[in-house]
């Protein structure tokens, strides 16, 4: 069962989005859409979904139009047999969501892998002549200066890792709280039904685990392009937020990505990890809104 429509209830401010489906290479994305003003694109991370912008979505709501997807493969999207999830392929699939949306000019923000997805959809765009960024939000992305995971997701993408890992991974539930628990700085901050949100793809959609592990599956060869397109982001207005007690994605990072960037700020939330929107939303809402405020979209 999809956990939204009840959980919307702790947290929404009086207009609920509405769940919508977007047709794409055949297969159904799901979206949640809210408010008016300028499109901002909410990209989830790895094993998220839309559901990691409960907390985030009913205020940015108030100031943009809001898009919370989630990607195929993820989250209560169609899961495609065969899915194409190399980077660059996740990012075309992004370009083909908001042109099936009519959208032509837009913010976008990606957190962890969606972050990375974020900055190749990007460099995507600057390719395109009907498409343009004008904005872009990173939390904690995904990039080639972080050594986090530089051993782990080979090894859980190689034929036998990712052959062992589904094979035991549904076995492994009693594990699912201490994984949750790592990724926020103090795990006593865990908002009531965050698990419950998370575990809901996986125990009730069959092949929840593989969109996962075939992201890894091309993770070293992912973050080697991603190093050759950032510096054509250059001129894109950027705001980074990071956890400084992330463990997922190296907070010190952030400063040799930001060098690549003219315009860029950084809001590094003392004591927090790497969930920052769901751990401190209000502090991770009042930096997005004040960035989108003083940052123009040129």
């Amino acid at each position: 069962m999809d956990p939204i429509p009840s959980l919307n209830r702790q947290f929404l401010l009086g207009q609920s989005p509405l769940e919508r489906f977007a047709l794409v290479d055949g297969a159904r994305m799901r979206y949640f859409e809210a408010g008016s003003g300028r499109p901002l694109l909410l990209l989830h991370g790895l094993m998220g979904y839309s559901f990691s912008w409960r907390f985030n979505l009913p205020v940015l709501s108030q100031h943009a139009k809001v898009y919370a997807v989630d990607q195929l493969g993820a989250g209560f999207s169609d899961r495609p047999a065969q899915l194409d999830c190399r980077l660059r392929a996740i990012a075309e699939r992004v370009l083909k969501f908001v042109r099936a949306l009519g959208i032509t000019s837009f913010d976008l923000l990606g957190t962890s892998h969606g972050g990375a997805v974020a900055m190749m959809t990007a460099a995507l765009c600057q390719q395109t002549t009907d498409l343009k960024i004008d904005r872009l939000i990173l939390v904690a992305p995904v990039n080639p200066w972080s050594p986090h995971g530089r051993t782990l997701a080979p090894l859980l993408g190689s034929p036998l890792g990712s052959a062992l890992f589904l094979r035991t991974v549904k076995h492994l539930r009693w594990a699912y709280p201490r994984w949750l628990a790592r990724l926020y700085g103090d795990p006593k901050r865990i908002p009531p039904g965050t698990l419950e949100g998370y575990e809901a793809p996986v125990l009730n959609i069959p092949g929840s685990w593989d969109y996962g592990v075939s992201i890894v599956r091309h993770w070293t060869e992912d973050l080697q392009q991603l190093e050759g397109i950032v510096p054509r982001l250059r001129g894109i207005p950027t705001l980074l937020i990071w956890g400084s007690d992330d463990v997922a994605v190296d907070a010190h990072s952030a400063e040799p990505l930001r060098r690549h960037f003219d315009r860029c700020a950084v809001a590094i939330f003392p004591g927090v990890g790497h969930l920052t929107y769901e751990e401190t939303p209000e502090q991770f809402n009042a930096t997005l809104l004040d960035f989108l405020a003083r940052e123009p979209a040129p």
